[in-house]
């Protein structure tokens, strides 16, 4: 990549804006009012506002390996808690994507030093899930379901936070599971039945009556 390619690009994406709008550039520094949280992954191919058709200022986003929410990840965290409190978002979405290489890495018996710790929680969900995945002979198929596992997993622990919970009683904000397929560029709602599958240990994570 010639790095000096970068700041050419970013005079022409100056130049389109100011041609939809002079007043493209004051408009954005008035601040932003997203509807949506997007937690996604780090991966490349995987840009968030693009791949949703959104323009600046319609997503806030987090993206990290393997689009994790782990509680004791203060940044995942502190972009919730900023998100929910002071953006009000409407809407918390996690995205994960086939082919993710948090996921496949997390599946090796290898040591990869730091990311450990980090992809030991992956593993976690693959204990949660361990017989429908060891029913899946495919091992293509096999990382897939587990995407969708994570997915799930993350949006569950994104319910059990007090920012979603209390959202959730003060104006009903939705979390939603989503798969991104890099072969054919659909994003993909799982519809994920939380109620079901909250049923019977929700009194354990609720934290206001």
């Amino acid at each position: 990549m010639d790095i000096d390619q970068v700041f050419k690009n970013n005079e022409k994406w100056i130049a389109e804006k100011l041609a939809e709008g002079p007043d493209f550039f004051e408009k954005l520094c008035q601040g932003q009012e997203p509807e949506l949280l997007y937690i996604g992954c780090s991966d490349s191919r995987v840009t968030a506002e693009e791949i949703m058709g959104l323009k600046a200022g319609e997503a806030f986003v987090h993206r990290n390996v393997a689009n994790m929410v782990n509680s004791l990840d203060l940044n995942v965290m502190t972009v919730l808690n900023f998100a929910v409190n002071q953006l009000k978002v409407k809407h918390v979405v996690v995205c994960g994507h086939y082919g993710c290489g948090g996921i496949k890495a997390a599946l090796q018996h290898s040591d990869m030093g730091i990311l450990n710790p980090w992809l030991r929680n992956i593993r976690d969900v693959y204990r949660l899930h361990k017989n429908t995945l060891d029913n899946i002979s495919d091992e293509s198929k096999r990382y897939d379901k587990l995407v969708e596992l994570n997915v799930q997993e993350q949006c569950i622990n994104l319910i059990k936070t007090a920012a979603v919970q209390k959202a959730s009683a003060a104006w009903d904000i939705k979390v939603h599971g989503w798969v991104f397929d890099m072969a054919t560029g659909k994003l993909i709602d799982l519809k994920i039945d939380f109620k079901k599958i909250l049923k019977g240990i929700e009194e354990i994570y609720r934290l206001e009556k």
